[in-house]
C-alpha cells in the first residue's frame, strides 16, 4: 500500500526503494533530516532552482490567512525549519500565529533560532510531535499546512486523521507534496536529473549522497494525486482538490473541513 499507510508495526513499509519493518523507518526518516537540517534550505534551493520558494508561496496565498485583527492559528506540520509559517506569519495580520510541529530535534532547533532571529518567536513556536499523533486537542486550529513532509510519514493516513482532527469546522488543510511529472519528455528529463545529479550535490554541500538518495526514492513511491486526493477523502474531508504545478513536479492539494 502506498506510503506504508494502513500497515501494522510487524508490518514491512519502504525507506525509499528499500523494504523495512514499518516500525523501524521514522527512525530511519529522522536520521536523514538530523544530517541534513543546517543546510536543508540551501539543497532545497540547489535541487528545485529555486522554484521550491514560488511553490511555497502558492500554498501560503491560497491559505489566505487574514491580514486584519482577525486571530487565525496556524499548525504547520513536518515544517522544522520555519519556513512555511514564517511566510504566513510576516504577511498577514499580527493576531496570527503559528505552531510548527515537527519530529525532528535538529530541524526544529534551526527553526527556534531563524524566528529568533527574524524577532517573530513571539508568533511561531515550535513543538516536538508525531504527524501520526498530534499533541493537540480537537479542533484547535484554523489551518493545516504540510510542505514536502507527507511521504516520509510511515501512515499516511493516520496523519490526514490527525489534520482532519486538530482543525476547526470550516477550516483548511494544504498539502504541498511532489507529484507525478506528466509532461511527455520531461518526465525523463527529471529522472535524470533526481537519480544522477540529486545526490552527487548533496554530496558537495553535505558531504553525503544516501539522503539525498532517499527523498529522491521517497518522491517516487509517493501515491499519484489521484490516489492521495482519495486518501484526504477517506479521512474526512471535502472539497478535495490537486493543483499541479511546473508540470506536475509538484502538487498543491487542498481540503475542507467542513
Amino acid at each position: 500500500m502506498a506510503g506504508g499507510d494502513t500497515l501494522r508495526d510487524t508490518e514491512a513499509t519502504h525507506f525509499g526503494f528499500r523494504e523495512v519493518p514499518l516500525a523501524e523507518k521514522q527512525a530511519l526518516v529522522d536520521d536523514v533530516f538530523a544530517t541534513v537540517a543546517r543546510r536543508y534550505d540551501l539543497m532545497n534551493d540547489l535541487m528545485s532552482g529555486g522554484l521550491h520558494r514560488l511553490w511555497k508561496d502558492a500554498m501560503v496565498n491560497t491559505l489566505a490567512a487574514p491580514k486584519s485583527s482577525r486571530p487565525f492559528r496556524l499548525v504547520d506540520v513536518g515544517g522544522g525549519t520555519g519556513d512555511i509559517s514564517f511566510r504566513v506569519v510576516e504577511g498577514a495580520g499580527p493576531a496570527v500565529t503559528s505552531t510548527v510541529c515537527d519530529i525532528n530535534p535538529e530541524m526544529l532547533k534551526v527553526g527556534e533560532e531563524r524566528a529568533r532571529e527574524r524577532g517573530i518567536d513571539d508568533r511561531v513556536t515550535f513543538v516536538e510531535g508525531n504527524a501520526e499523533e498530534l499533541p493537540f486537542g480537537n479542533s484547535e486550529f484554523d489551518g493545516y499546512t504540510i510542505a514536502f513532509a507527507i511521504r516520509n510519514v510511515p501512515r499516511i493516513d493516520r496523519a490526514l486523521a490527525e489534520a482532519y482532527r486538530v482543525l476547526k469546522p470550516g477550516s483548511r488543510f494544504l498539502c504541498l507534496e511532489f507529484s507525478n511529472v506528466d509532461v511527455p519528455g520531461l518526465d525523463k528529463i527529471y529522472d535524470f536529473y533526481s537519480f544522477h545529479l540529486i545526490p552527487r550535490i548533496g554530496r558537495m554541500v553535505v558531504g553525503e549522497a544516501q539522503p539525498y538518495e532517499y527523498l529522491v526514492e521517497s518522491i517516487r513511491r509517493f501515491p499519484n494525486r489521484a490516489v492521495f486526493s482519495d486518501m484526504i477523502a477517506a479521512a474526512g474531508f471535502e472539497r478535495v482538490s490537486a493543483t499541479p504545478m511546473t508540470g506536475g513536479v509538484v502538487a498543491l492539494h487542498s481540503a475542507w473541513k467542513i
